[in-house]
């Protein structure tokens, strides 16, 4: 990334938004059509937990995935997802530095 400060205003912008904040807390949860805890949730758990449409969740997983926050794994027919917590523990830290 050429610019540092350009993947922070990407976390930023991505959490600014709070249906995205709400999918960050449900990527916390575990079960719905899981296979395990390492692969996270697929999208119709997703879609049942915040009550949106998959066009718009894929709209707003695709800002998530941009900024580095979600990572994602299709296997199969279905996409699953996941925290980066590593990438939201270093967000957590730039903040705490430049605020």
């Amino acid at each position: 990334m050429s610019n540092p400060g350009q993947g922070l205003d990407r976390m930023l912008h991505a959490i600014a938004d709070p249906t995205r904040r709400r999918i960050l807390q449900a990527l916390k949860e575990r079960g719905g059509c899981s296979i395990g805890k390492d692969v996270g949730l697929c999208a119709s758990d997703i879609e049942m937990r915040v009550h949106l449409s998959q066009p718009t969740i894929s709209h707003h997983m695709s800002i998530l995935r941009n900024a580095g926050l979600v990572e994602a794994k299709k296997l199969g027919l279905w996409m699953w997802y996941r925290r980066n917590e590593t990438a939201l523990r270093e967000f957590t830290r730039t903040l705490r530095r430049h605020l």
